[in-house]
This record gives C-alpha cells, sequence and structure tokens, in this order.
C-alpha cells in the first residue's frame, strides 16, 4: 500500500497535485506535492508536521522540505518538495507514484 503521511503513522487521506521536473542528464529531479485543504490542517489536528514520508513496501521516502499556506491567519494548504539528487532517487520515486497513482486511480499528463 503506498501512501502519503506528514507525521509517521498519520495518513493523509487528501490527494495531492504532483508537479515533477528532472535534469536533462537524468540524474536529479525535483517533485512538488500541493495539499489543498489536507486533513493535517484540521482544528481538532494535534499532530506535528515533521516532514512528508511517502510509504510503500519498499520503505519511507523522506523530505523535511514542508510550508503550509495561510490566509487570513487560517492554514489552507500544504506544499511539499522533494529533491532527488540520483537517478536512483529518481527511479525510486517513480516507482512509489507509480503505486500510489494506482491506488488512487490518478493519470500522468505532459506539460
Amino acid at each position: 500500500m503506498a501512501q502519503i503521511q506528514f507525521s509517521p503513522g498519520v495518513s493523509e487521506p487528501v490527494v495531492p497535485e504532483v508537479r515533477l521536473t528532472r535534469a536533462k542528464s537524468g540524474n536529479s529531479g525535483t517533485a512538488t506535492f500541493y495539499f489543498q485543504s489536507p486533513t493535517i490542517l484540521n482544528a481538532e489536528s494535534t499532530d506535528e508536521i515533521t516532514g512528508m514520508y511517502l510509504v510503500d513496501e519498499e520503505g519511507e521516502i523522506v523530505t523535511r522540505e514542508v510550508k503550509g499556506k495561510f490566509i487570513n491567519g487560517k492554514p489552507t494548504s500544504v506544499e511539499a518538495i522533494l529533491i532527488m539528487n540520483s537517478k536512483d532517487e529518481w527511479d525510486r520515486f517513480m516507482r512509489f507514484m507509480e503505486r500510489y497513482a494506482k491506488e488512487n486511480d490518478l493519470g500522468f499528463s505532459k506539460a
């Protein structure tokens, strides 16, 4: 099962918009996740955001680059950035995304 978490063990049900960029050499890339009104921002939630965790049967991919967006002092969205510094990291991320997309009926479109 492929899932996204903001705190270890707490799955985020909101499906993000994900934008990918990759170096022409293929040796590095960036994935930017946009979560609109994620459950982690609910008033009842007391979970601390320690990062974003992409969890599947292969293990975890972790990024600490997580930012909240606020409008009129209220949290509205979360942006997380995952930087991949090698072809192996890119390939591992793509395997996670294939599983996550399949489980959440997502598609892929090139810009």
